[in-house]
């Protein structure tokens, strides 16, 4: 069975090294020690031997925040990656079960489960969920990526949609401030429906992700400005800046800018990472409506069901609060 380093070990190992000696001779000795005191204590010879790579490992993943390795402060961070270990192996009865019942019921990620919880005074690790879930496949069909990642080929920088745009404000343009931690800047988009026949409009506010959605009669211009404006006007005096991307549909910005009193800004062509709020959402979305569902057999009451769950799911840049209670509070 394979032994934890001690600190006096890890005293040796920081002293061989210093003084130039191979990770080979390193590993050789601390065997002859461990060796020499099974005998002194009348104990069995370890089997299992210590190898370079052992102490290579412990080079690489006990070093301090500076990359320098010290004893002291490598034995520290090995003792508390243990205790961690321990502590999320040995859960209180009901607490997994618990967290895959958050994530069958809210489909929130492991990472907001776990939080949510440690914020409830319930200790389960993020690590801990994704391993029954990669025991049980089928729990992946809750997850947001579905534990596959793909690698993204962006298409190559184009003007197209720019021309198609009269008066087009460029992301560019946009004040410094409008950098994500503002309250008051928007992002919004469409998510479109089976066939190209139907589509959604969808907003959020950058800094606490308050999420909006209204259902579309059409991708007109004019209905999906009178959407947008009808959507935040409610909010109007909090509403300084809105970006989207360069689809036709919202080539009637000027309206939505006068009556809201902010500025329409506009990503460049292929670079959704520059809206990337309101992407992230309409994935989210996506979990509900996967591709292919046709908006118009949907109603906007189960739209806004799922609007309600989206904005009640604990966000870690929120402190496991939800965007519904933080948009709110700055509401009120």
């Amino acid at each position: 069975m394979y032994k934890q380093l001690t600190s006096a070990q890890r005293y040796t190992i920081s002293s061989m090294r210093q003084n130039g000696f191979s990770l080979q001779a390193i590993a050789d000795e601390l065997n002859r020690i461990e060796e020499e005191s099974a005998l002194e204590k009348g104990e069995p010879v370890p089997e299992k031997k210590r190898s370079a790579s052992t102490i290579s490992r412990e080079l690489s993943r006990n070093r301090s925040k500076t990359g320098k390795y010290n004893p002291k402060t490598a034995h520290e961070i090995a003792m508390e990656r243990r205790e961690r270990i321990v502590r999320n192996t040995a859960l209180k009865p009901g607490v997994l079960q618990r967290a895959l019942k958050l994530l069958r019921q809210k489909r929130w990620s492991p990472e907001q489960i776990s939080g949510y919880l440690k914020k409830n005074g319930v200790d389960i690790s993020t690590e801990r969920i994704y391993q029954e879930i990669r025991k049980d496949p089928a729990l992946a069909e809750y997850c947001h990526h579905k534990m596959k990642y793909r690698h993204h080929h962006h298409k190559p920088y184009a003007t197209a949609g720019k021309s198609l745009i009269p008066d087009r404000n460029s992301i560019h343009d946009r004040p410094a401030e409008a950098d994500g931690k503002r309250f008051g800047d928007w992002e919004m988009d469409l998510v479109i429906g089976a066939e190209q026949k139907s589509a959604v409009l969808t907003i959020i506010e950058r800094s606490q992700n308050m999420f909006m959605q209204s259902k579309l009669p059409s991708k007109r211009p004019d209905e999906v400005a009178h959407a947008v404006i009808r959507l935040l006007l409610p909010y109007k005096k909090h509403v300084l800046t809105i970006t989207t991307d360069n689809g036709i549909e919202f080539r009637n910005h000027k309206d939505i800018a006068k009556a809201l009193g902010c500025t329409v800004y506009f990503a460049d062509p292929y670079c959704s990472g520059q809206k990337g709020a309101v992407e992230n959402a309409n994935k989210i979305l996506r979990e509900f409506f996967p591709k292919g569902t046709d908006f118009r057999l949907v109603t906007q009451d189960e739209l806004n069901k799922v609007q309600y769950q989206i904005n009640n799911r604990p966000r870690k840049k929120l402190g496991f609060s939800t965007p519904k209670i933080e948009f709110f509070k700055r509401i009120d």
